[in-house]
């Protein structure tokens, strides 16, 4: 039973780390847009979380590990609790939408925020009886008790989010990670790289972006922003694109995932940063969840929505080809 929990929560997952954020509405002086569906974290959300948990995590110790279900996408790891308390974290990386701890273990846990997913961070110093202590929430489902008194939880609402304890050395080889393609902020990612990936696509440009063998982490937010810098329809087919505007996504995709980065991620639904504050990059927005409204360029032209594999598609027909 264990076995086929795990396959199903594989291939469900699979199909999550790809899910469509349709349609969003502004909610008056709100900071968040809300979707008619759900957003899956995309890669400046769950970096802008690793950011956030590095200080309080990378080189301390777990003193204690608190697991209050027996799963969330599919079953913690055996011993799961037991495998990091009393263990320093080496390394807080990530890998396109994961979060990687490697502890002095050998081991390492691999964390995905799932839809709803968030890592809240309390600090408390032992000895010091004035302050109070955290309040537990609801859905707090693993709470992390570092050694110098930081309280971090993970909360998960609609429990998409998931955890798993492997070693580090076979990281690479795990069946969330082995299938993905480089990371777009690092060195393997360059222009040459992608006119020999994007050369094999018979599938709109848009599609290709978001295919995750292609390049980690790109969602479909940062994809519809990236097309709108570069003047590219995403209608238009991936394999006809010449080699000079294969070029000019490389330096659009960095850009656009550093300035979300900076500005903390898109909060559209549910993403917090560990603090607790919303991301406010949803207000740079140039075509995503602005249909209707006129084009920023004043070419006269409004935003269109188009729906492609499930997904929306916002873009400017006339500045876009």
């Amino acid at each position: 039973m264990r076995g086929f929990l795990r396959i199903f929560s594989h291939l469900l997952l699979r199909s999550l780390n790809s899910h469509p954020c349709y349609r969003l509405s502004f909610l008056g002086y709100n900071a968040t847009r809300r979707t008619k569906g759900n957003c899956v974290p995309e890669l400046p959300e769950v970096e802008t979380v690793r950011r956030g948990l590095q200080p309080v995590m990378e080189g301390r110790v777990v003193a204690r590990v608190k697991v209050n279900r027996p799963d969330l996408r599919w079953p913690f790891p055996d011993r799961m609790a037991d495998r990091i308390t009393g263990r320093t974290v080496m390394l807080l990386r990530r890998r396109s939408k994961y979060i990687l701890a490697d502890l002095d273990s050998g081991e390492t846990l691999i964390i995905h925020l799932g839809m709803s997913g968030r890592m809240q961070i309390d600090h408390t110093t032992p000895g010091q009886f004035h302050h109070s202590p955290p309040v537990a929430q609801k859905h707090d489902h693993v709470v992390f008790h570092m050694e110098d008194g930081t309280r971090i939880a993970f909360n998960d609402a609609r429990r998409f989010g998931a955890m798993d304890l492997v070693q580090t050395s076979a990281v690479e080889q795990h069946w969330l990670i082995d299938k993905l393609g480089p990371e777009p902020l690092g060195n393997q990612f360059d222009e040459s790289y992608l006119i020999d990936a994007l050369k094999k696509k018979s599938s709109p440009i848009k599609s290709a972006l978001l295919d995750q063998r292609v390049i980690a982490g790109l969602g479909n937010i940062y994809v519809c922003e990236v097309l709108f810098r570069t003047g590219i329809s995403p209608k238009r087919k991936a394999s006809n694109l010449n080699a000079s505007r294969i070029e000019s996504l490389v330096p659009a995709i960095r850009d656009v995932l550093n300035e979300a980065i900076e500005s903390g991620g898109s909060s559209l639904r549910d993403h917090r940063q560990t603090n607790g504050e919303l991301g406010y990059f949803q207000h740079q927005f140039a075509v995503y969840d602005r249909e209707g409204e006129a084009c920023q360029n004043e070419c006269g032209s409004k935003i269109f929505r188009i729906v492609q594999s499930g997904r929306s598609s916002f873009y400017c027909p006339k500045c876009q080809r």
